[in-house]
């Protein structure tokens, strides 16, 4: 059953759909700039889409036997396997974490800003921004002032595995 909405709570509700694409857009943004796999598009829809599942949690289930809070726990886990798509291994390197993590954070910002906490969703922004684009900066310098080696060249050499014959610890003479 589909409450009646007035114009005036159907226009807010569309400025909350637009906050959540606009704020996610900004982060995507700011990753396509450092070129990871998931950018603008990525970002701002899934921002988009986390709003439209809080929105419609919200307003379209209605009644008493309705919990309104389980789609939103569903957007945590939903955008945790899409975040894992974009984790990769390469050469003994993980790359992606960050983007993973820039991913389901955005699903949160969609969220609050599809709860109608627009203030939430654009500091949770703001802060979003200054993980990735300041804390990136000082991590940078850090490790130049430290001399610490490039990101991925300080794990020890692979040594050889013992030779596993397939019998149990427990058998051997």
């Amino acid at each position: 059953m589909n409450p009646d909405l007035s114009i005036g709570l159907q226009f807010e509700l569309a400025v909350r759909l637009t906050a959540g694409l606009v704020l996610g857009a900004i982060i995507g943004f700011e990753r396509e700039l450092h070129r990871q796999p998931a950018g603008f598009r990525t970002h701002s829809l899934v921002a988009l889409g986390a709003a439209l599942f809080t929105i419609v949690s919200a307003y379209a289930f209605v009644g008493d036997a309705v919990d309104p809070t389980r789609i939103a726990a569903q957007i945590v886990s939903g955008i945790g396997f899409i975040g894992a798509g974009t984790i990769l291994q390469y050469r003994g390197s993980i790359r992606g974490l960050t983007t993973a993590a820039s991913l389901w954070s955005v699903a949160a910002i969609g969220t609050a800003a599809g709860a109608g906490l627009i203030l939430m969703a654009v500091v949770g922004t703001i802060l979003i921004l200054v993980v990735l684009a300041v804390l990136d900066r000082i991590e940078a310098f850090a490790t130049r002032r430290l001399n610490l080696p490039p990101e991925g060249k300080n794990q020890p050499p692979k040594q050889q595995p013992d030779v596993d014959d397939g019998r149990s610890e427990d058998l051997l003479p």
